[in-house]
């Protein structure tokens, strides 16, 4: 509206001192149209649902961006091979802790300090990389716990993800996840039987026969029968990735030579941690 003023105001530069005066009495006519136009009520409708649907608009694709925010991978270099990793949005607390720390180089130097057949390799112990031969390791730590993200029955303990240790419930009601240890599950397969035995005992021990913390999904189900898992896990520790390439590494840690306290006779280190894209 502005613009088209300044354009006739230019043009009326040209005009007789006559025709002037029409133009003048023509443009208030206009400019009471105008007025008028622009403040009726049932008229200013469309343009204020116009503008709605705009922010709206606006309003879901930043929604639907940030639903899609895309995962972070994380390449793990050990002794055995590369293992590389993504992290899941659905647990920022252990995403972004897990981030911080591999920034920091925590994890270089680290040894995998438990890993057992069909079960799974445990590792992230500070104290690891100065270790000596025999040294019972799993009680180091970054001086800070996480509190527990459960994402069951959408995220559970199938065959390859990526969870935290944690203290026992006995100190640690709670579940809090340590702040640096974790294990990567390579698990075994279960039976319906097997599954339901396990469901009902859970519920009975920690939950409401309606808690779905404690229920497998079809999906859970489906995937602990053909490609394995711990099923027993869920509920009880924070599973907050999974590996994306490399559980042949993994499977063939789970598989080393072990003392009796699980841990490998020979070092299985993790060279470096890096942030992938």
């Amino acid at each position: 509206m502005y613009i088209c003023k300044q354009n006739k105001f230019t043009f009326d530069q040209h005009l007789t001192v006559n025709d002037q005066a029409n133009a003048a009495n023509q443009k208030k006519s206009l400019l009471r149209d105008e007025i008028s136009k622009t403040f009726h009520p049932m008229k200013s409708i469309p343009k204020i649902l116009f503008i709605l649907f705009t922010v709206f608009t606006v309003a879901s694709c930043s929604s639907l961006k940030f639903g899609r925010q895309k995962e972070q991978k994380v390449l793990v270099q050990t002794n055995y091979g590369n293992i590389t990793l993504k992290l899941y949005n659905e647990t920022p607390l252990h995403r972004d802790n897990f981030i911080k720390l591999v920034k920091a180089k925590t994890y270089d130097g680290v040894l995998f300090h438990r890993a057992i057949d069909q079960f799974m390799i445990q590792g992230g112990d500070p104290d690891s990389k100065t270790a000596t031969k025999g040294q019972l390791l799993g009680d180091g730590d970054v001086g800070y716990s996480i509190p527990a993200e459960f994402r069951t029955p959408t995220i559970y303990h199938k065959y390859g993800v990526l969870a935290a240790a944690r203290e026992g419930d006995d100190v640690n009601p709670e579940k809090a996840s340590s702040g640096c240890q974790f294990y990567i599950v390579v698990g075994k397969k279960f039976t319906d039987e097997q599954l339901d035995t396990m469901q009902a005992g859970k519920i009975e021990k920690y939950g409401h026969p309606n808690d779905s913390t404690y229920k497998f999904s079809a999906q859970a189900r489906e995937d602990y029968k053909t490609i394995g898992g711990t099923p027993h896990l869920d509920g009880n520790y924070t599973v907050y990735g999974e590996v994306l390439s490399g559980m042949d590494v993994a499977e063939r840690i789970s598989k080393a030579a072990t003392d009796e306290n699980d841990q490998p006779i020979s070092d299985i280190r993790v060279i470096k941690m890096r942030l992938i894209r």
